[in-house]
């Protein structure tokens, strides 16, 4: 058990290093960046997500029943709120424009960041919202075996 608790913080340092690596050209280009809470938490919603859904067995979650249940249903309004939240930014660009968003950078600079922004911003949205669809069906079938096979 104990190297399940190292191998996690392994890989939360290893998901805010990530975090910090790909924010870092936005935040040193754009320091008033409105969506970065939002953006830092659809890359740690992804990473850690896809992790329990391909690695769960190597978890402090697998043999945990009654915190698998809560995260099924915990998933359902995650998923509205990272929706929600990916919309909102997509309607910021169409209703406020490019401007609004990279404005303040030199004007030949502003397409490839807008680009960066946008490809990011709508990887990890989409990568975590997949996710969190995909894990209470992961969930589910994890308590199932352990029930019926003793496995996870």
């Amino acid at each position: 058990m104990k190297q399940k608790h190292y191998l996690e913080l392994i890989w939360w340092a290893l998901t805010i290093l990530i975090a910090v690596a790909v924010l870092f050209p936005i935040y040193s280009s754009l320091p008033s960046y409105r969506f970065g809470w939002i953006n830092i938490i659809y890359i740690i919603t992804f990473i850690t997500v896809s992790r329990y859904i391909f690695l769960l067995q190597h978890t402090f979650l697998a043999h945990i029943e009654y915190l698998k249940v809560i995260f099924v249903f915990l998933c359902i309004p995650a998923v509205f709120l990272l929706v929600q939240e990916l919309n909102l930014f997509q309607t910021y660009i169409d209703e406020e424009g490019v401007d609004a968003l990279v404005g303040s950078l030199p004007y030949n600079k502003r397409p490839s960041m807008l680009a960066y922004i946008h490809n990011e911003m709508f990887f990890f949205g989409v990568g975590a919202i997949l996710s969190c669809v995909l894990f209470p069906f992961r969930l589910i079938l994890s308590i199932w075996r352990g029930r019926n096979r003793g496995t996870v």
